[in-house]
């Protein structure tokens, strides 16, 4: 299984920006085939460390992960997010 976390930090963290990228991120579930797991989470943090969302996802394998990543589906979130966010992390990996 091939997951995929990415971690959004607000440029203005506001309660219509953080619900419109989460809207966003949400709004994939069920849209694309290759994506078998979508999870969306809000910190509660709040630290000078803490990013706001974090989007986790699963596929099945790698192809599955380059499909969602060229999708149509995708592509709007991927504009959003780097219109709302003055940094993301990303982190891809496989596990065993």
């Amino acid at each position: 299984m091939i997951k995929h976390i990415v971690m959004f930090k607000l440029k203005d963290k506001t309660p219509d920006n953080l619900k419109a990228l989460a809207s966003a991120l949400n709004g994939m579930k069920g849209e694309i085939e290759s994506l078998k797991f979508l999870e969306v989470g809000e910190d509660f943090m709040g630290s000078d460390r803490s990013f706001d969302l974090v989007l986790t996802t699963h596929f099945e394998n790698r192809q599955g992960l380059e499909s969602y990543a060229s999708h149509t589906v995708h592509q709007p979130v991927i504009q959003l997010a780097r219109s709302l966010c003055s940094q993301t992390v990303v982190v891809d990996f496989e596990s065993i």
